[in-house]
């Protein structure tokens, strides 16, 4: 059965979704390969919801580097090693899809470990933010390149002020 709440964020508001006592969905507004409302379950609240805005907003004040929060992935095999992956890249450092690739024993697969990438169902506790070209220049993002830039830049200490962050959409 699952449940979510939503809670705010520099980033926006953030759909949080539960399935029973651990959290399998974190969605931004407008987010690419965001599920149907219907699927995120009815409006509740819970000890996953309560611990996940609390460690979200140490993330956002600078406080917590890591989660610590019962997670359920749901998607493929490779999917799911895709997403275990990034879970392994540190705080404010980054990562190629390429570099992941090998990681998981195929140098070939960057490509679908960018779609996995793009699915990740549990956006910035499960950092695909992280993940960056071969060149190190910002590629496709969820959530929008503008809140990639802003996670990046806030992790390596260089967001000014999290209230700075505008959408795309709001952008002057």
């Amino acid at each position: 059965m699952r449940s979510h709440t939503i809670v705010d964020s520099p980033c926006g508001p953030l759909t949080l979704v539960a399935e029973g006592a651990a959290l399998c969905g974190l969605y931004m507004h407008e987010q690419r390969h965001r599920p149907a409302e219907p699927t995120f379950g009815s409006r509740g609240a819970g000890e996953v919801f309560e611990a996940a805005e609390a460690q979200l907003a140490e993330y956002f004040a600078g406080r917590r580097r890591e989660f610590d929060l019962p997670l359920a992935f749901r998607g493929t095999p490779f999917q799911r090693s895709v997403w275990a992956a990034l879970l392994d890249i540190p705080y404010g450092e980054t990562a190629s899809y390429g570099e992941l690739a090998r990681l998981l024993g195929n140098p070939a697969a960057s490509r679908a470990v960018g779609l996995a990438n793009g699915k990740n169902p549990i956006s910035i506790i499960v950092p695909c933010h992280r993940v960056v070209g071969s060149t190190g220049a910002l590629t496709g993002y969820g959530g929008g390149l503008e809140r990639k830039r802003y996670l990046l830049d806030f992790e390596r200490g260089a967001a000014a002020d999290p209230s700075s962050w505008e959408p795309a959409s709001t952008a002057v």
